[in-house]
């Protein structure tokens, strides 16, 4: 995948992401799901919506390029309208899980993966009140700074996850107060749909404290 300066249609994500015509075919019914809803709900930004195979399909695929696993467990925090949850699900291999808030979203979102037959739970609540469960690789987009990220994922998570988040400009300056919480091994990673995006794969997450053990 090479980084996307332009404007993408489905063919155009197809390229960029070697996906097949039936997996493309799934997708193109959740934009379809997602450009009608959205006439009713905020399921996305306005303005994203004319480029949203790069903005969103893309954007949410190279997560899945970055995860070293191929299968297990993935838990996506804040999922939204389902992005990286439903392309991670639709695209991959695992048994994907997502977790928000929103009731309207949770309810599109659930519809998308009837639709779709993506692999797809949801939960629906704020993230704090969800009974943990143990996920391989746990991911979210634009939903928190890293300090507060890493402590709502680590109840989530064993020693051998890994982390995947999108930041944006402001990346460094959050691996700095972070790392004074947190002892771990990160990978920073240009993302190929944004100039100022970079995708953090963290992994050896331990907290930094009096105790170093790592989570479990």
């Amino acid at each position: 995948m090479g980084e996307g300066d332009s404007r993408l249609d489905a063919a155009g994500f197809q390229a960029a992401s070697n996906v097949s015509r039936e997996t493309l075919d799934r997708l193109e019914t959740y934009a379809g799901l997602l450009e009608k809803w959205q006439k009713a709900i905020n399921l996305v930004g306005k303005s994203t919506l004319p480029d949203l195979w790069r903005r969103h399909m893309l954007d949410s695929y190279q997560l899945l390029v970055l995860a070293g696993r191929g299968a297990g467990c993935w838990l996506d925090l804040g999922s939204g309208a389902g992005f990286p949850a439903l392309v991670v699900a639709i695209c991959g291999n695992y048994d994907v899980h997502a977790i928000e808030s929103d009731h309207r979203k949770c309810l599109f979102m659930g519809n998308v993966s009837r639709e779709t037959l993506a692999d797809l739970t949801v939960h629906r609540g704020r993230i704090e009140e969800i009974p943990p469960f143990r996920a391989d690789v746990i991911s979210a987009r634009a939903l928190a700074p890293l300090e507060k990220l890493l402590e709502l994922a680590a109840p989530f998570a064993h020693a051998d996850t890994e982390f995947l988040f999108l930041k944006g400009q402001d990346v460094d300056e959050e691996l700095t107060k972070a790392s004074k919480c947190w002892i771990m091994k990160v990978e920073k990673h240009r993302s190929v749909t944004s100039e100022d995006g970079t995708i953090l794969k963290i992994t050896n997450l331990r907290r930094r404290s009096p105790s170093t053990e790592a989570v479990s």
